[in-house]
């Protein structure tokens, strides 16, 4: 798990708070619309919770962090990306403590397990503490996200078992304002108090084009002839994990498409940085090697707008933004099919 992995102690208190949150069993009365925030006291960030198990299924809590997990978790609320999609896991950001069989659980987990002295039986009864970020595999915890995520199940509690009393005290007094376990220093330790908080503004990364090379462009001008062709381009996360640095992460691929024959023209796997470099320089060089410059590129993504933009619009191709890119979407349900995704 790493040099940043909790301590003895610090997973005693996130087993210890994960078992409490389980004995009153508060999915019984809450659902997972019903969402409240706690405040995480080492850095300020607001986690947004939510009691998972209405349905009998599965028993979690999640905590959505930030403003961009919140995001996250309402595009699932309301159905713009379905539990199944393949592109559910890329936009989760946060932390979840759910009970599992026995056999989902692994090495690592058991070996805490042990080490504390813990035992659990039964479907449904066994702790499990993952990290989700977008691009990254679901991961073990770090010191500092477990102790938070103690934090949060300790508080979770409370709100449930209020909750259970009140079920208005989640209902905002003002539109887009959520109920927050905030806290404020007391002698050596916290205190806990309500506070009705807006979501702070959304931050999105910035995609920063890559320098233009003029050279290379001026030859292909010289020498790509122009067609009709219009191409589609696209880039979205491939389901199959690799390794890398502390954490295994989910290649970025790039793929491009002819909008009429639905023909690949390039397909390429890039890691979590670089990857705009990659990318740009695999769509040069599929005009390099067809020898045609197409009339129109079509994106849907803002974020692909915006890393070839400077390319297109050097080269004289017209750069289109649409809803849907129905032979790219076709060719990469065939690609995932073939790789058993």
């Amino acid at each position: 798990m790493g040099d940043s992995s909790p301590s003895v102690q610090e997973w005693k208190n996130l087993y210890d708070a994960a078992i409490k949150f389980k004995e009153i069993e508060c999915w019984n009365w809450m659902r997972d619309s019903d969402v409240f925030g706690v405040q995480n006291p080492a850095n300020g960030e607001i986690g947004y919770c939510c009691v998972m198990g209405e349905l009998g299924e599965y028993f979690a809590l999640a905590v959505y962090l930030g403003t961009d997990g919140l995001e996250g978790y309402l595009k699932i609320q309301s159905g713009e990306i379905l539990p199944g999609d393949v592109d559910v896991l890329h936009i989760q950001k946060c932390l979840m403590a759910s009970f599992e069989d026995r056999k989902i659980l692994r090495g690592p987990d058991l070996q805490v397990i042990k080490e504390l002295g813990l035992k659990f039986r039964g479907r449904k009864s066994w702790p499990l503490f993952r990290s989700y970020r977008p691009g990254y595999l679901p991961w073990y915890l770090a010191g500092e996200e477990a102790r938070y995520l103690a934090l949060a199940l300790q508080q979770a509690v409370v709100v449930a078992l209020r909750f259970k009393e009140d079920e208005g005290m989640l209902t905002p007094p003002k539109e887009n304002h959520y109920l927050v376990r905030a806290t404020e220093k007391e002698g050596e330790g916290l205190r806990w108090k309500d506070e009705w908080l807006e979501p702070s503004p959304l931050e999105r990364a910035e995609i920063v084009a890559e320098p233009v090379d003029e050279a290379r462009l001026e030859r292909i001008r010289e020498t790509a002839s122009r067609s009709r062709g219009i191409w589609e381009a696209d880039f979205f996360y491939f389901p199959g994990g690799a390794e890398g640095g502390e954490r295994p992460y989910f290649p970025l691929s790039f793929l491009l498409v002819d909008h009429r024959s639905g023909l690949i023209l390039n397909a390429h796997l890039a890691g979590p940085s670089d990857y705009g470099s990659e990318f740009i320089e695999k769509f040069l060089s599929t005009i390099e090697s067809t020898g045609r410059l197409p009339e129109e590129v079509l994106v849907k993504k803002g974020e692909v707008f915006k890393l070839l933009e400077p390319v297109t619009s050097r080269l004289g191709v017209k750069l289109g933004k649409v809803r849907r890119l129905i032979s790219l979407e076709e060719a990469r349900a065939g690609m995932f099919e073939f790789f058993h995704f």
